[in-house]
């Protein structure tokens, strides 16, 4: 589940392995590109947490974060069942 945390939408992902993660991180770029809204990704094995804030809005957290986040949480469903 996405919480807020200092001002930005935060989540952590797990997976099999570090391809999977590595794959799903390659398909949340694609998708970012098309929100023209890109989070902070940290990624260590198979752990992959991404952070959202809005940066034109003063790095804090608005319905755009919310929207890729939902986007994002729907892509790990279908493709991973995450």
């Amino acid at each position: 589940m996405w919480h807020e945390e200092n001002n930005e939408l935060v989540k952590e992902y797990q997976f099999q392995d570090f391809l999977q993660a590595f794959g799903f991180l390659t398909q949340v770029a694609m998708l970012s590109e098309k929100h023209n809204h890109h989070p902070h990704i940290t990624n260590v094995y198979n752990k992959v947490t991404l952070r959202l804030s809005t940066h034109d809005a003063g790095n804090v957290v608005t319905p755009k974060d919310h929207q890729l986040a939902a986007d994002i949480d729907k892509l790990a469903f279908v493709v991973y069942m995450i």
